[in-house]
């Protein structure tokens, strides 16, 4: 009888621990600072209005006033980082080459009309700037917007020079980086622990676990920025879907579109992006979620459903 009572009220005192600095975190871990605030977030520039991640498209996402560029990184045959999605050439230039394998410049310019990946039957055609820039090229075009870097490779050179390229730039504390590999962001932050990194495909994983056992509270985090999918939006698509697929993408969409879970990262000061959405109402349940920003391929529809719901915003981040 003696051991079921100290059992039962050790596991309480645990829940109603637990249950406590989920909602009020800082009483153990230290805030996080926030150099920037990111709500609306340009993926690879913007992919359904202009060319993804040419200059044309990273100048119109800041002229609409976004928070933050999305982009992802390669590195040339003669080492120079280059702004490319893919590795190989084939779907957005139509020439199979690897980045790689090709010197900066004799790289080919991107096709006129490029598929827009998270937008079911979308193409973008876009306008003069067919050019596959230098990150260097963004850095000095925009010196002050911050810049989400995904490092698609897992090359040490290429980490090297990214990080080399934000130091001189003087941007550590506009750039965030990182890769769905827990490999590749180990290495970011070995690299340089001064820029801050994503959470890896693993990290979330273990958050995920971490949360639903009551454990998250009281564990450190070294990342600053989640930046996850909305699995719902795969159901866009049912048709192509099977029926465990169904299942498959309705449970990580309870698991993860948790409310309590991005408000006490965000306690913490880690910022939480969902990505990759296309319409108001995805928008509309990212932020009512509590997610600090979303990450869309239509900057222009984001901003307008920000500005026709400006109050609702700023009502739910001062909540959160």
């Amino acid at each position: 009888m003696c051991a079921a009572v100290y059992v039962l009220s050790t596991v309480m005192g645990y829940v109603l621990t637990s249950a406590l600095l989920l909602k009020c975190p800082t009483l153990l871990h230290r805030r996080k600072r926030e150099p920037f605030l990111s709500r609306h977030i340009s993926h690879r520039g913007g992919a359904g209005e202009n060319l993804e991640n040419t200059m044309a498209a990273f100048k119109h996402a800041v002229d609409l006033g976004t928070d933050m560029l999305e982009l992802d990184c390669h590195m040339t045959k003669d080492e120079q980082v280059v702004v490319s999605h893919d590795a190989n050439l084939e779907r957005s230039t139509g020439i199979s080459a690897y980045i790689s394998d090709v010197a900066y410049a004799d790289l080919p310019p991107y096709l006129c009309k490029l598929g827009v990946t998270f937008q079911r039957e979308c193409v973008c055609e876009g306008g003069e700037d067919k050019r596959i820039p230098l990150l260097r090229d963004v850095f000095e075009a925009f010196p002050k917007t911050p810049v989400n870097i995904d490092i698609k490779v897992n090359n040490d050179t290429l980490i090297k020079k990214v990080s080399e390229l934000v130091v001189k730039y003087d941007r550590e504390h506009i750039t965030v980086w990182g890769n769905s590999s827990n490999q590749i962001v180990q290495k970011c932050y070995k690299e340089n622990p001064r820029i801050p990194v994503l959470f890896s495909m693993r990290r979330v994983l273990m958050l995920v676990g971490l949360f639903y056992t009551g454990l998250l509270p009281f564990v450190p985090l070294k990342e600053q920025f989640l930046e996850i999918p909305m699995p719902s939006i795969v159901t866009k698509d049912p048709d192509k879907m099977t029926r465990s697929q169904h299942v498959i993408t309705w449970l990580a969409d309870t698991l993860l579109m948790r409310r309590a879970l991005f408000n006490h990262l965000t306690a913490r000061g880690i910022q939480v992006y969902v990505w990759v959405l296309n319409d108001e109402k995805d928008f509309k349940r990212a932020f009512d979620l509590g997610a600090t920003g979303v990450m869309t391929d239509f900057p222009t529809k984001l901003r307008d459903f920000m500005e026709k719901n400006v109050i609702f915003l700023d009502v739910l981040y001062n909540f959160s």
